[in-house]
């Protein structure tokens, strides 16, 4: 995992500040890597190995999975 993620390298200023934000790389790092990257010892992707895919997925299979962020309602303008 160091290998693909600076966020786990050491001695680097890539890492997450907040803890949802590394949650989320790591989550979109692990999907990557077991339904879309083909390994070459498998000739296929973990999850197709594991029958729980029948297709390599691509990035925008992988995009369209986030939830879109929902817009907050701003508060009311106050004058100083």
């Amino acid at each position: 995992m160091r290998m693909h993620m600076r966020r786990f390298t050491r001695l680097t200023n890539g890492f997450s500040k907040k803890v949802d934000n590394h949650m989320n790389a790591v989550s979109l790092h692990f999907m990557y890597y077991n339904f879309a990257k083909i390994h070459k010892t498998l000739r296929v992707t973990p999850a197709m190995e594991a029958g729980i895919s029948d297709h390599v997925w691509s990035i925008e299979e992988i995009v369209r999975l986030v939830p879109e962020p929902v817009a907050k309602k701003r508060g009311s303008y106050k004058k100083k």
